[in-house]
């Protein structure tokens, strides 16, 4: 039998966000799904009315520390507590350093590492009050590894595991912390370059990406371990990525 959890998602309005949001929700979690694309949440929540357990949609800026603080306290008011906070928000403009498209990595620095910081300062306080939490964080093989284009988002990926890894380090063993790291996933992620060079490299990269839902089973098993067991990195990726 599932224990219900009260569970926040950044970035679900799409790709691995969403398909965390519904599987959980399936699973009779109550899920606060959190972006900044209402309509799209909206729709999310409507479409997994009759799941064991319950969607809610809230608006989330994640660049915005006042707009994090809100989102995971206002779900405490409700619920009374907060029991997991899967940092999935994230944007992957690629394009070599030499294109110098300065404001694109400023905004993968705001929403994949900005936006992690400001979830981790919302709901530490929280979980260390109540005594337990869980921290999802969605990172990328791009952590691990850079190839031409990725030198930013990788770095931001980088980052993103790195703070990960010290959180879980500092917490008390009452605060878990997994670090989920996807390889190539259906998404939007990529519709957001905007140099054609990268465009067109990504469109041959991303020819054997795995459904997000893939992603969402590997959530939905670092939450379900007993309280002593701590899964900290899951890699997910096809098969076929080497």
């Amino acid at each position: 039998m599932t224990t219900q959890k009260i569970i926040l998602v950044t970035g679900a309005s799409s790709g691995i966000g969403e398909a965390v949001v519904r599987r959980l929700a399936g699973e009779g979690h109550v899920v606060v799904a959190g972006a900044r694309r209402t309509d799209r949440l909206a729709a999310l929540a409507d479409s997994t009315e009759g799941a064991e357990g319950t969607v809610e949609a809230v608006r989330v800026d994640v660049t915005d520390r006042d707009d994090v603080r809100a989102f995971v306290d206002s779900a405490r008011q409700r619920h009374g507590r907060v029991d997991v906070l899967v940092n999935n928000a994230g944007v992957m403009p690629l394009s070599r350093l030499d294109a110098l498209l300065v404001d694109e990595w400023d905004r993968m620095i705001e929403v994949n590492l900005r936006g992690l910081l400001h979830g981790i300062a919302a709901a530490l306080p929280v979980f260390t009050e109540q005594g337990g939490g869980h921290f999802v964080t969605t990172a990328s093989v791009g952590a691990h590894q850079v190839v031409p284009t990725a030198a930013v988002y990788s770095g931001t990926k980088y980052a993103a595991w790195a703070i990960t890894e010290g959180l879980r380090l500092e917490s008390d063993p009452s605060i878990r912390v997994t670090t989920l790291t996807p390889g190539v996933v259906t998404s939007e992620l990529a519709d957001s370059i905007s140099d054609p060079g990268a465009a067109g490299a990504m469109r041959a990269y991303r020819a054997h990406a795995i459904d997000p839902d893939a992603v969402a089973r590997a959530v939905s098993f670092a939450l379900a371990q007993p309280e002593d067991v701590d899964v900290n990195e899951i890699v997910v990726r096809p098969a076929r990525q080497r």
